[in-house]
């Protein structure tokens, strides 16, 4: 099937591939419309996983926030590899990885929320409507075509995305040995650190993309059914991913008003 890679590693060629069997006759074919409306329903458990560490936090509650928090971090990541690995559990598996996501991102927007407050109210708000308002314009984009993801681009995209995870990958693995980079902390208004923030979000953005052309490729090749959900869910994996990097950002800018 000619499906070409997308720069989210939970949209691959392969997993499409593997997943035209009988079962598409069985279950239906997947659609555009389709994993949208699914990815609509998956935006709504984050909300809800959001709101409850949120309010946590609010309530004065720290240690049932970090808590919360961890169980998000590490439970999303085990729904997530479970889902990669068994696309067909897709239905069941990525709701509760929205809410474990929502779980991490209520709780890390409080915080940020609350260590800005004064400097630059109102952060987590606008690092929300940027995210949607990326992910619209790059919708469109697409849709008009007037962006092609040609193989040129999906090259590049995935390959500066590799890159980035190998970053971000040795960053952790060299603050484990008490190694850290000033210019990659939050509150580190540099240039430096401003400038990676701004290229990490645009390859962000551009991600989505090949994560709309891969939706939009499996639905021509009558992908089944149950491909929806997991569609939704990789888009799902970029949203937040680009949320968090705008929220990256735009604390930075912040820090840099201090």
């Amino acid at each position: 099937m000619a499906i070409f890679k997308s720069g989210n590693p939970t949209l691959t060629e392969k997993i499409f591939d593997n997943s035209l069997t009988a079962q598409a006759n069985a279950q239906g074919i997947m659609s555009v419309r389709g994993t949208l409306n699914k990815f609509g329903f998956l935006m709504l458990m984050v909300i809800g996983g959001a709101f409850y560490t949120w309010h946590a936090y609010a309530s004065g509650q720290p240690q049932t926030t970090t808590t919360l928090m961890m169980v998000g971090i590490f439970g999303g990541l085990i729904a997530a590899i479970g889902i990669m690995f068994k696309p067909m559990w897709a239905g069941y598996i990525a709701p509760a990885y929205g809410i474990l996501e929502g779980l991490f991102i209520g709780g890390i927007s409080a915080i940020i929320n609350d260590m800005f407050a004064k400097s630059y109210p109102n952060l987590v708000l606008q690092a929300v409507g940027l995210t949607f308002g990326v992910a619209l314009a790059m919708f469109l984009l697409y849709s008009f075509r007037i962006i092609k993801v040609t193989d040129k681009l999906r090259s590049i995209i995935f390959t500066a995305t590799l890159g980035i995870a190998i970053f971000y990958g040795l960053t952790l693995i060299l603050s484990l040995f008490n190694v850290n980079m000033p210019f990659m902390s939050i509150t580190n208004g540099g240039m430096l650190g401003i400038g990676i923030s701004l290229f990490v979000v645009a390859v962000a953005a551009m991600n989505l993309l090949l994560d709309f052309d891969m939706i939009e490729r499996g639905a021509e090749q009558g992908a089944p059914k149950f491909m929806e959900w997991y569609g939704a869910f990789g888009l799902l994996v970029t949203i937040v991913w680009l949320y968090i990097e705008i929220l990256k950002l735009l604390s930075r800018f912040a820090s840099n008003r201090n």
